[in-house]
């Protein structure tokens, strides 16, 4: 078995990363993101990134790292509201971005991993996100044509793996890292907790060891809040 298990997320990237390269990134907000990959790119210094993701991060979390240090050339998202840094940087051009529907994202990260290089879906059909995109109709319908996404390198977050890389996700940390970990021809997994291959049940595996080319041990994490809404202490 060709060892995948790195001591670190340095040593875990070493030799995948250049600048100009793509990369597709697993999470949802600050959900199953994948930290200390994120952070092992930003104290690489490769510059002008595409990064295909649901979104990016929030200010200096997650993605938003890569944006404040101005690594990020380019995003393919569907969700960015929460990022003053990415709205500055979009609204001055300094950021070019590709908006994308959030199930067309997924599924072009899915089809990207299965080889299919296209697909023909009705979302966006008749809005900006058709624009300039082929359109065909079936059955008296218009559809418009996405392109499948093969990046140069996925990273993601899971929940518990073994050394072979079969590897487990928790609930709805599984989001945009399942398709991700399809999508390109590097994956790099960080998870919460390494065990010996045949520990973990068959029938739950979400992502095969195939897909796995390298693996570090992330914990511990700390918990990060996106939004904290309390309530006033009621009067006794």
């Amino acid at each position: 078995m060709t060892r995948k298990v790195y001591t670190d997320a340095a040593a875990a990237l070493d030799g995948l990363l250049f600048d100009g390269m793509t990369i597709c990134a697993g999470g949802f907000g600050l959900c199953g993101v994948p930290e200390r990959l994120i952070d092992a790119i930003q104290a690489s210094g490769v510059r002008d990134l595409t990064v295909a993701s649901n979104n990016a991060g929030i200010d200096n979390e997650g993605l938003g790292k890569l944006l404040r240090t101005r690594q990020i050339k380019k995003m393919i998202s569907s969700y960015v509201g929460e990022n003053k840094e990415f709205e500055r940087q979009y609204l001055s051009g300094e950021l070019e971005v590709e908006f994308c529907p959030q199930g067309t994202l997924a599924e072009r990260m899915r089809a990207g991993g299965a080889g299919i290089p296209g697909f023909y879906t009705k979302t966006g059909v008749g809005t900006q996100v058709a624009e300039g995109k082929e359109t065909k109709e079936f059955d008296g319908e218009t559809y418009v044509l996405e392109r499948g996404i093969k990046a140069d390198l996925s990273i993601i977050k899971g929940w518990k793996a073994d050394e072979a890389g079969n590897l487990i996700f928790r609930k709805t940390a599984r989001n945009f890292n399942q398709p991700a970990a399809t999508a390109s021809y590097h994956t790099v997994a960080e998870v919460e907790e390494i065990v010996p291959v045949g520990s973990l049940d068959a029938d739950a595996i979400h992502v095969p060891g195939i897909y796995i080319k390298r693996l570090i041990l992330g914990a511990p994490y700390d918990k990060k809040i996106e939004f904290r809404t309390v309530r006033e202490r009621e009067a006794a």
